[in-house]
């Protein structure tokens, strides 16, 4: 048939026209991406956390030291001062008679220990249908445990390698613990110095302690208690004044 043939097509290439619109697109696509970062990183903030909170955890580090060294130079002048000023005799005795009391003095004594720790997965991976939140040591676990040992008539207590006072605050981010400006991962150590029997016993009766051992039970969360003999624990030596305080009902 005239006008027609039946051979090989050739159709045009379309790689000269392409290349120009992939680059256009890849221009548009970078100038986006500057004007959300606005010349930053994208990544979220939320992936550098754990470098930050290490960091964090070093430079609170060497602040305690500085502040170490510059109470040791503040008792010195103190007690320079102290032999030819009555006024400063008084108020060593004073705060000499509520050392202890604010955790100022070091301790020894008999001591219990609670290990706390998140449940063992096998393969790591939670059960379909399970709650991961479920298999993980929380701040308020952390806290019935500290707060029935004071309840049980601890005289000090230590968590994990710091000292714990009135005005210690526990927090958790994620799956760690922050304490007085340090970061910690699971297991949680709290040991207490005190009647380990009384003790014991008000973790027995302790209801948010006794939800903790049932989920110990249920899913296998660490939860272990036993006598650890005599200990010493050092003086505390952050900060403890308070930032508020509230009168109670007598």
């Amino acid at each position: 048939m005239a006008g027609t043939h039946a051979g090989r097509v050739d159709r045009p290439s379309p790689w000269p026209w392409l290349v120009p619109v992939a680059a256009l697109v890849a221009g548009a696509l970078f100038a986006s991406s500057v004007r959300a970062s606005q010349g930053e990183d994208l990544r979220a903030d939320s992936a550098r956390l754990p470098d930050l909170i290490r960091e964090q955890t070093r430079v609170n580090a060497d602040r305690a030291g500085e502040v170490d060294d510059l109470r040791a130079r503040v008792d010195e002048a103190t007690n320079a001062l102290a032999p030819d000023d009555q006024r400063t005799q008084q108020l060593q005795q004073q705060a000499a008679g509520i050392a202890g009391a604010a955790g100022r003095t070091a301790v020894e004594g008999p001591a219990l220990r609670v290990s706390l720790d998140d449940a063992k997965l096998v393969g790591g991976e939670v059960p379909p249908g399970a709650d991961p939140d479920d298999y993980v040591i929380h701040q308020q676990d952390v806290q019935a445990v500290v707060n029935a040992l004071w309840a049980g008539g601890a005289e000090a207590m230590m968590l994990q390698d710091q000292r714990v006072v009135s005005t210690s605050a526990v927090r958790c981010v994620g799956n760690t613990l922050i304490l007085q400006g340090r970061v910690y991962s699971p297991p949680y150590v709290i040991t207490a110095i005190g009647d380990r029997d009384a003790m014991r016993r008000s973790l027995d009766g302790d209801g948010d302690v006794g939800l903790l051992r049932d989920w110990s039970v249920a899913v296998g969360l660490g939860y272990d208690v036993k006598d650890v003999g005599t200990q010493r624990f050092p003086a505390y030596s952050g900060s403890i004044t308070p930032s508020h305080a509230e009168v109670t009902d007598s």
